[in-house]
């Protein structure tokens, strides 16, 4: 089975990620990052709009390693949804994680900015803090980088987080894309039951009629399902539907229950019960998460992909 740093790495290189991390650090002015759960290294280093502040500090051992400090705290307020945390100079960074299934395999990361206008007086704590550390800075340096800080207001972090969201969404697809794509190609009588499955997963779905779609007795079909895939095809089915029910649940028209039906489930309380298990939470809690006009916005496109 492929592993989260695998998929992370197909996930920024992909066309998809590559585009909206251009279009979105142009428009912001400000750097994003797909970055591991566990990290030694600074996210935006070397990144396009690298704040010049914090690529000063990255150069120094300490204050690499409280800004690495900054992340590791970053990554566990964010592990359930997006979080905005400031450093110790007052700059904002602000991630969204990016899920396979209910897991966390990375988050998608923004920010190096100041909430308010730098001044003579805040570039002076931040240069204390430094000092704390036992690291001097050519002064003039480091108050032409600190003084050339973007600033974003309270609301503008609202409407970024409310884009990463949307966006991380929209990789959290594709990584499942790429999941199953992956094991696909690991045997063909497989391919052809997940084929089978992905076309029919609004019907009712026996083992028996998946085996017999892939031209296999059902002994010999669960021992490859569950040696090929690591999971059942019980589990299989469950994601499959929930990956549906997640597109559907982006148009604010379709009632919960309309979507539960439509995606396979036979009740209401069996489809909010495998879709928290799937994804850590209720299709209201999920679908309340969503930001409204940009659901709105994107309930066509998604709803013909679906």
């Amino acid at each position: 089975m492929i592993s989260h740093g695998q998929l992370l790495t197909a996930l920024t290189s992909s066309a998809l990620f590559r585009t909206y991390a251009r279009a979105y650090s142009e428009t912001t002015g400000m750097p994003i990052a797909l970055r591991p759960v566990e990290t030694w290294q600074l996210p935006f280093h070397g990144k396009h709009k690298e704040n010049t502040w914090c690529a000063l500090m990255s150069e120094q051992s300490r204050t690499c390693a409280s800004c690495l400090q900054v992340q590791e705290k970053l990554a566990k307020a964010s592990s359930n949804g997006p979080a905005t945390v400031i450093c110790a100079y007052g700059l904002c960074e602000t991630a969204v994680p990016v899920k396979l299934g209910p897991l966390t395999i990375g988050f998608l990361q923004t920010g190096q900015v100041l909430r308010e206008k730098p001044t003579t007086a805040s570039f002076q704590r931040a240069l204390a803090k430094v000092e704390e550390l036992g690291v001097s800075l050519p002064t003039a340096e480091a108050q032409e980088a600190y003084f050339s800080t973007p600033v974003a207001s309270q609301r503008k972090l609202s409407s970024v987080a409310d884009l990463l969201t949307i966006f991380a969404e929209h990789l959290s697809m594709k990584s499942n894309q790429i999941a199953m794509l992956r094991a696909n190609a690991e045997h063909p009588i497989i391919a052809r039951a997940k084929d089978y499955v992905r076309e029919h997963h609004s019907e009712e779905l026996s083992l028996s009629r998946v085996a017999g779609s892939a031209h296999v007795s059902i002994y010999y079909f669960c021992k490859l399902f569950r040696k090929v895939t690591g999971t059942t095809l019980t589990t299989f089915v469950s994601r499959t539907r929930v990956e549906k029910a997640k597109n559907l649940l982006i148009n604010p028209n379709l009632r919960i229950s309309e979507i539960a039906y439509n995606v396979g489930f036979q009740s209401i309380t069996h489809f909010n019960r495998v879709f928290k298990s799937v994804t850590g939470e209720s299709p209201t809690r999920y679908r309340e998460r969503l930001p409204i006009s940009a659901s709105r916005n994107s309930v066509t496109k998604m709803s013909l992909k679906a």
